[in-house]
């Protein structure tokens, strides 16, 4: 850890001695920083060497000790910036380092006065407001707002406007997106969170490419809007190259992982210790729904209805959609005999509650359960670091995604598309002839594919008859 004293306090004219501070760390790294300070012997031999004051000293310029703490705080900040950019460790590029944070430049800011952070944030409530994203983007958002606004404050830009941002500020941020997890232990205070489940986790490893283009195209639509609102002449997004907007915007999808039937049938048959039951509930029954986890947060007893037919289905509008969909049509999916039972069983009371634990919390027991079924099948993960596939045990990878695909292969495997699935509102020209499956077809086919046998219940969810 780098160590910063005052040093050479040469003399002035008078009485009074120039401060400069030397920054040691390691025997590689030696800078210098002319602090500008002058003050008088007497007052500068009431401190030691790294500021503080010498034992038994009450009566100090107590000016001088907030400036030399101000110049040593701007050094230290400075070098971090410097390592962080991978900077050439120089006196004279700490000194133009040292000088951004002790005088930053005054932002023009737009006309409304907004910073960039706060017109995206702005940008998220209207959308949130005019029915253009839905809660869950509208929280993703915001969360990708307060990411921004950590970036330019470790750069000195908190108040920089729209306008300024601009393409070299944008690849830098890109670049940060991916390393975000390297600046926690540098920045404490930026990245103090509460210990409570549901709070914001801090970055501890390297983003995916995924994650970093889909960063990418929400601070997107912010600068498309205001190009539309003439709030800006030009994004930044049309001011890189070609080959450059390819390159940040280009998303690489692994192949899906899903659970085989007999691997399915394999959690369903484990014995789990009574910690992992809800979670092995919870996970069951969604791979019977397939829902986005955010759907199946909110499901309930409410949720449910009977058919005509006696059976038992779940009906909700997707979060995803419910803002831009052109109709107040619902999803709805039956419920095979597995899922009924855990649903009288458990009245969706799991133990914890999936909308507030957070879905870092939540993925961590899928993969606890999935481990602990003895699920290990190699399955293929592109490392962006040797630009090939890896391949790690199913159980590493297994999150709240891993319940929606394995709904989904189950059900192509008898021969049921998507939108039958109860997963998308529209499908393309070959799956149409599905589009108007009526609840008893559809009991059916997913009978078939989860080897479940029929049954009905009465407008109380009672059981009335059995399948044979």
């Amino acid at each position: 850890m780098e160590r910063i004293l005052m040093y050479n306090r040469t003399s002035a004219k008078g009485d009074t001695l120039r401060i400069r501070l030397r920054l040691v760390d390691g025997r590689d790294i030696a800078l210098y920083h002319k602090t500008g300070i002058r003050a008088k012997k007497t007052d500068l031999d009431k401190f030691e060497l790294n500021g503080e004051l010498r034992p038994r000293v009450t009566v100090y310029n107590k000016q001088l000790k907030a400036d030399i703490n101000t110049h040593m705080k701007a050094m230290s900040k400075a070098y971090h910036l410097m390592q962080a950019k991978g900077m050439d460790m120089t006196s004279d590029v700490l000194e133009k380092e040292i000088e951004k944070i002790l005088n930053p430049v005054v932002e023009v800011r737009n006309a409304s006065g907004e910073t960039l952070c706060e017109r995206y944030v702005r940008f998220a409530d209207e959308s949130r407001r005019d029915g253009i994203i839905g809660a869950e983007r509208y929280k993703m958002i915001i969360g990708q707002a307060d990411k921004l606004k950590r970036f330019l404050l470790i750069n000195g830009l908190s108040k920089i406007s729209p306008e300024e941002f601009d393409t070299n500020l944008l690849l830098e941020y890109r670049q940060f997106v991916f390393d975000e997890y390297e600046y926690v232990e540098k920045y404490p205070k930026l990245y103090k969170v509460e210990k409570k489940r549901g709070a914001r986790r801090n970055p501890d490893h390297r983003a995916s490419v995924n994650t970093v283009v889909n960063t990418m195209k929400n601070l997107q639509a912010l600068f498309n809007e205001l190009e539309k609102t003439d709030e800006i002449m030009k994004s930044p997004f049309r001011r890189l190259t070609t080959e450059k907007k390819r390159a940040v915007m280009h998303t690489m999808y692994d192949s899906p992982i899903y659970l085989r039937q007999e691997e399915f049938q394999k959690v369903i048959d484990t014995e789990v210790p009574k910690r992992m039951q809800g979670t092995k509930d919870a996970f069951i029954l969604n791979c019977c729904f397939g829902c986005r986890i955010g759907d199946f947060s909110r499901l309930s007893m409410d949720k449910i209805s009977v058919s005509p037919e006696g059976i038992p289905y779940i009906h909700y509008i997707p979060s995803k959609t419910s803002g831009t969909q052109e109709t107040n049509k619902e999803i709805t999916t039956p419920i095979i005999r597995l899922a009924f039972d855990i649903i009288k069983r458990t009245n969706f009371d799991f133990g914890f509650s999936l909308s507030k634990s957070g879905a870092n919390y939540y993925n961590k027991k899928v993969r606890d359960l999935i481990k602990t079924a003895g699920i290990d099948r190699k399955v293929s993960i592109y490392d962006q670091e040797k630009h090939d596939n890896v391949y790690v045990p199913l159980y590493e990878e297994a999150s709240s995604k891993l319940a929606r695909k394995t709904h989904v292969d189950m059900m192509s495997k008898v021969q049921v598309n998507l939108y039958a699935a109860g997963l998308h509102r529209e499908g393309s020209s070959a799956v149409n002839r599905y589009t108007n499956m009526e609840i008893k077809d559809h009991f059916a086919l997913m009978n078939v594919a989860f080897d479940q046998k029929p049954y009905k219940v009465d407008a109380d969810l009672n059981i009335i008859e059995e399948g044979e």
